[in-house]
Parts: C-alpha cells; sequence; structure tokens
C-alpha cells in the first residue's frame, strides 16, 4: 500500500509533521509490516482545520447528494471486499474465514444501514408556527480500536457522512492498514475535499490533541473504559458532545429449563468470536450451582474444540493483537488461578505446537466467584468464566453486579421468563437464545460501557443538532 507513510487531509495524500512513528507487527508471526507516522499536535491541527473549512459547504449539501456518495462507496467498498478482509488478517490477526464472514461483511452492513437511515429520515417538521429542524453537529473526531477495525471505523463514519457532517478519522496504530484502504475508497467515490481527513497518532498526544481541539464540535470513541474517561475529562474543557462505546463484561445467563449442553457449547463459542476481543462477548456464564460440574464438562469439550493457529489457515483462532494484550490476558488467567477458580482447560502460555505469535490458549474457568478479577475485569481475549447462581433472583444480582452494562444474553425456552428478566438487566443491549446480530438495532451500554448510540439510525442521530425557529410558519 503506498499511502502507509502518509495523512489525508483536504483530500490529499500528504506527509506528517510529526517525528514519531509506530511499528506496525503482524500479530501471528512477530514479524514487522511498517513503520506508520504517528501525528503531532500540528498534523491534528491541519487535519481539523480542512474539516472546518469543508463544513459549511458540505453540511448544506443536500440528502440527495449525499446519498449517492455513500452508494458509490459502497459499490467500491464491496469491490474491494477481499483485500480488506486479508488486510484485518495480516493486521490484527482474525482468521481469513472469520474476516470474510464478519470482520469485512459489517462494513458492507454499516454502510446499508446509513444509506437507510438517511433515506428514512426526516429533517423539518411544523409544530405550530415553530419548525423543529435537524442539522450536522459540525467536525467530528473519530476515534476508533483495533479490535474490529471496519466495525467502528464505518459504524461512525456512515453516519457522520450522511448527517454533513466533516471528520478526522483516528484510527487505532495497531490495525491501520484497512483504515487506510477505507480512506482510499472515500476518495475514489469523490468526496469533496476536507470532508474526510485522516491521521493515525498515539492517543496522548493526537487523541488529546482532538479531544481538545477547540474547533472539534464532537468526539466518538470507541474503545477501553479508561480511554473513553480520559477523552470526556478533555472534551468537556470546550463542552464537546462525546459518544462513547467502551467496555464490558456481559453476562449470559443459562436458566435451569435450557438446554444445557446447546446453551454452553454455543455459550463457548460466542465468547471466543475474535478470540474474544469483543466488547459485548458474554465472557461470564450464569449456570445453575448444581449444574456447575456439568457446565464445566460441557465448556471443556467445546473449548478443546478451537483449533489455535495461523489465521491464514483453517482454525477457528489466530492470535490476540500484539504482545501487551497477551501479556495482559496472562496476567489474568494467572490470577483466575490464584484466586482459586477452577481451571477447566487451557491456561499459561502458548498452545502446544506453536512458538512464535500472539496465541492464547482457549481457557475456561469453573467455580468462578463474581468477585474474582476474571469475573470483574474485561480480560479481551478467549477466556471464559463460569459462575453459578442460587436462583433465578441471584442470577439477575451476579448478572448486574459489574461497572458494564453493554450486553446481556439469557437462554431458555420460555420466552416470557426470558423478556421479564431482559426488562432487569442494566444492559444496552441484550440476545435471547442466541439470536442474530441486526445492524439497524442501537448499540451502546449503561454505566461504564459508556453513553450514545450506533447503527441505523441511532447512528444518525449522534451526529446531529436540533433546532427550533420560531414563527417559521
Amino acid at each position: 500500500m503506498k499511502n502507509l507513510s502518509k495523512f489525508y487531509i483536504n483530500g490529499q495524500w500528504v506527509d506528517p509533521k510529526g517525528q514519531d512513528s509506530h511499528a506496525v507487527i503482524n500479530p501471528a508471526n512477530e514479524q514487522k509490516i511498517c513503520d506508520l507516522p504517528m501525528g503531532s499536535e500540528e498534523d491534528v491541527n491541519a487535519a481539523v482545520a480542512a474539516a472546518k473549512a469543508a463544513f459549511e459547504d458540505w453540511s448544506l449539501s443536500t440528502p440527495e447528494y449525499r446519498l449517492g456518495l455513500l452508494e458509490r462507496l459502497l459499490e467500491l467498498y464491496n469491490a474491494a471486499y477481499d483485500e480488506i478482509a486479508e488486510l484485518m488478517v495480516t493486521e490484527m490477526g482474525t482468521t481469513l474465514a472469520f474476516s470474510k464472514a464478519a470482520q469485512a461483511w459489517v462494513g458492507t452492513a454499516h454502510l446499508e444501514a446509513a444509506i437507510d437511515a438517511l433515506k428514512r429520515h426526516t429533517w423539518t417538521e411544523m409544530r405550530g408556527t415553530t419548525q423543529i429542524s435537524h442539522e450536522p453537529i459540525g467536525v467530528c473526531a473519530l476515534i476508533t480500536p483495533w479490535n474490529w477495525p471496519m466495525n467502528q471505523l464505518v459504524v461512525k463514519a456512515a453516519p457522520c457522512l450522511a448527517a454533513g457532517c466533516t471528520m478526522v478519522a483516528k484510527p487505532s496504530e495497531f490495525s491501520p492498514l484497512s483504515s487506510i484502504r477505507f480512506v482510499e475508497l472515500v476518495h475514489e467515490a469523490g468526496f469533496p475535499p476536507g470532508v474526510y481527513n485522516h491521521i493515525t497518532g498515539f492517543g496522548h498526544i493526537a487523541g488529546e490533541a482532538l479531544s481538545a481541539h477547540p474547533d472539534v464540535d464532537m468526539v466518538s470513541i470507541t474503545g477501553s473504559t479508561r480511554a473513553g474517561i480520559a477523552v470526556a475529562k478533555t472534551a468537556a474543557e470546550t463542552v464537546k458532545r462525546v459518544a462513547q462505546e467502551l467496555g464490558g463484561k456481559s453476562p449470559n445467563i443459562i436458566l435451569p429449563d435450557a438446554d444445557l449442553e446447546k446453551a454452553v457449547t454455543e455459550g463457548v463459542d460466542a465468547c471466543f468470536i475474535n478470540v474474544g476481543q469483543a466488547c459485548r462477548s458474554p465472557s461470564r456464564m450464569l449456570v445453575p450451582h448444581d449444574r456447575m460440574q456439568e457446565a464445566k464438562d460441557i465448556a471443556k469439550a467445546a473449548a478443546e474444540k478451537h483449533a489455535v493457529g495461523d489465521p491464514m489457515t483453517d482454525v477457528s483462532l489466530g492470535p490476540v493483537v500484539n504482545e501487551k494484550q497477551f501479556r495482559h490476558i496472562q496476567g489474568l488467567i494467572e490470577q483466575g488461578i490464584e484466586e482459586g477458580a477452577t481451571l477447566v482447560t487451557g491456561g499459561l502460555g502458548l498452545p502446544e505446537g506453536l512458538n512464535a505469535g500472539y496465541y492464547v490458549r482457549p481457557t475456561v474457568f469453573g467455580d468462578v466467584t463474581n468477585d474474582m478479577a476474571i469475573a470483574q475485569e474485561e480480560i479481551f481475549g478467549p477466556v471464559l468464566a463460569i459462575i453459578g447462581y442460587e436462583d433465578e433472583e441471584d442470577a439477575i444480582r451476579i448478572a448486574n453486579d459489574t461497572v458494564y452494562g453493554l450486553s446481556g444474553y439469557i437462554q431458555t425456552p420460555d420466552m416470557e421468563k426470558a423478556r421479564a428478566i431482559a426488562r432487569r438487566l442494566r444492559v444496552g443491549s441484550i440476545w435471547i437464545n442466541n439470536a442474530d446480530w441486526e445492524a439497524t438495532a442501537p448499540f451502546g451500554g449503561y454505566k461504564q460501557s459508556g453513553n450514545g448510540r450506533e447503527h441505523g439510525e441511532w447512528g444518525l442521530h449522534d451526529y446531529l443538532e436540533v433546532k427550533s425557529i420560531a414563527g417559521y410558519a
């Protein structure tokens, strides 16, 4: 890729002004892919200035004009689909099969959802003699993580563009390749200069500069709760809008009447999706105390079916994204053992037969109590904690006993009971009996899992201001 060493500002690929760089490492083999430039405050200022200059014309463009550009971008994205999928394998270790089936697919899904929301959106309405109108909020900083490179970028960029906002996107330095390819597609689609700007940089430098910049009207961040808090504190000085999709420690409540074999097996598989690097991962499995041993046996068999290895081959799990994440996961596995949880399978060290790459053994802990670190901290790896409960009330209590509130899962054939429990879980999204994910359903969290909602029309509304003009009629 010819643009790895440049930033995209005001419709052109330009040389960075900062001198810092970051080595992008292939997590499957620990080999360096490239040295990526890290943006300075001067680079941020240039990108924001371009977005600000482009905002007036772009904000006044017609929805039909923006719709045409988004539809062209969707065509180009789908044409580059396989290439984008392969880039994500290289940069963050997701398996090729999963990248094609999910990692690249969500980019298509979010573009389609934004296009649909734009087509259906009502921009003005009358209340008596007062006109109520929706207008783009302004210049937006989009800060995205490494674990779902296209999902997290497109779910922000597509509605941002649809709303008539301009932007500066700062993807993670750990998975930048697919994001750079996406910028090339934006350019080819014909978006006006300055509407979409792209830099890479460290969070404490470029991210902080974006959050603090007086000409940035909104920051949308997906990342850790720690990063979200830092952005919110910095952004508060200029009273800008902050949308946050942050961490999670999602409970998976398996009720006594569920098919335990099916529910536990599917729960293990769901926890290990993307090698466990998913904020909505059902990493806490709640089962009746008297079925703990049975659940452990089923989970052990399910986990040990997950082959780990080179993500370009026919395996279900590749590596985690980098050495820092590998060590974080190893530390929590060790802590789980020290705190007295039963190690059912997996554990410390590389999987058998692998001596390079950031591979984690698929791990299941049983007999976990909810006060243990592995039950409270977001591990972000293929590590499942099975927790016992006394009765339905105890399960709900345990499920809500966390600082997070992103997602929840309920397994039971009794739909009335499932719906009643769903109303009591303090989370933003719930999946009953492993229902399918919908790109048009709102996604976001309660408590320290963030604020705001993404996907479909909810994502579009995040980038809009509301104006009332009395006496309009």
